[in-house]
């Protein structure tokens, strides 16, 4: 299977990490929640895969298109 990055659709804060390094995910299901104007925005894998990286924690402020984490 071929690297997917995920990528930030919105620049916010890191709210909440879903799914950590090495779990796996459904194509569809939450990997992270974002916050942006008191709003919580989940950021869905595309596809079923395993998390290879997180490059973001909880707290961090995030750009748009920003690089949030991998899934292998």
């Amino acid at each position: 299977m071929a690297e997917t990055v995920i990528r930030s659709e919105i620049a916010g804060k890191v709210w909440k990490i879903e799914v950590p390094a090495g779990g796996r995910v459904a194509a569809d299901e939450p990997i992270l929640i974002l916050e942006s104007m008191k709003m919580e925005i989940p950021v869905n894998a595309p596809v079923d895969g395993t998390v290879t990286e997180i490059l973001v924690a909880e707290g961090d402020t995030v750009a748009e298109d920003q690089i949030l984490a991998r899934l292998g």
